[in-house]
C-alpha cells in the first residue's frame, strides 16, 4: 500500500543577539551567503518549508522562507521556539540555531528517521553529557502548547517542557556514527569561533 510522505517543518532560531561577536552574525558571509541564509539552505534539502524565528521580522526582509517573531517577546530562546512551533505546519519540525554553520544532513536525516517511528514528542541529542535542544525534533501539536504553558508560568529555560513530553535521547556513541567530532552542534558566538568553523567548512 502507498504511504504518503511525512511531512517538515524546517524552524531556524535566528534572535539577533551578537553581543560577543561585536557585530550581527546572522548577515556574516559564508561563500558569499549569508549565515542565515546558509543555515536555511542546509534545512531547505530537507525539509517542506522553512521558518525563521527573530525578534525584528524587518530585519529578514526578502529571506526564502516564513519568518515569524515571538508571540511572548523578551523571554529567550524558548520564546522563539514556540514562535517557530506554532508557526509550523508539519507533523514534526527540526529547530536548530541560527548560528550553527556546521550542520550535518546526513545525522539529521537519521534523526528523521527515527522520529518518524518514535512514539516521541521530542527527539534530542545528547553529546558531551548535555542535551543539544537547539539540535532537535518536536511535535509541533504537542510541543507548541506545552512550551506555551511553560512561558505563561515564567519558565524560560528551552528544556522548560520536557518533562511533561514523552522525550528520545539519542546518546553520544549513536551520533558519533554520523558526525564523531560533534560539529553539527557548532555554534559561532565570537570572532574565534567564526575563523574555526570556516576553516571546518573548507577542510
Amino acid at each position: 500500500m502507498f504511504m504518503q510522505k511525512m511531512m517538515w517543518s524546517g524552524i531556524v532560531l535566528a534572535g539577533g543577539s551578537s553581543t560577543r561577536m561585536g557585530m550581527d552574525k546572522r548577515f556574516m558571509t559564508i561563500h558569499a551567503q549569508p549565515l542565515v541564509v546558509w543555515v536555511i539552505e542546509r534545512l531547505r534539502a530537507l525539509v517542506d518549508e522553512v521558518i525563521v524565528a527573530a525578534l525584528d521580522p524587518t530585519m529578514l526582509d526578502g529571506l526564502a522562507a516564513r519568518v515569524v517573531t515571538d508571540v511572548y517577546p523578551g523571554q529567550g530562546v524558548l520564546a522563539g521556539l514556540h514562535a517557530g512551533l506554532t508557526a509550523a505546519r508539519s507533523a514534526w519540525a527540526i529547530a536548530v540555531a541560527g548560528d550553527m554553520p556546521l550542520l550535518n544532513p546526513a545525522l539529521l536525516r537519521a534523526m528523521m528517521r527515527l522520529a518518524e517511528d518514535s512514539a516521541a514528542d521530542i527527539v534530542v541529542p545528547e553529546w558531551r553529557g548535555n542535551l543539544e535542544p537547539l539540535h532537535a525534533l518536536y511535535r509541533p501539536s504537542v510541543c507548541a502548547p506545552a512550551a506555551e504553558a511553560a512561558l505563561q508560568a515564567g519558565k524560560r529555560r528551552i528544556v522548560a517542557f520536557y518533562s511533561d513530553m514523552r522525550v528520545h535521547i539519542i546518546p553520544q556513541d549513536e551520533i558519533a556514527r554520523w558526525d564523531p567530532e560533534g560539529r553539527t552542534f557548532f555554534n559561532v558566538n565570537t570572532p574565534e569561533d567564526w575563523t574555526l568553523a570556516l576553516q571546518q567548512l573548507d577542510e
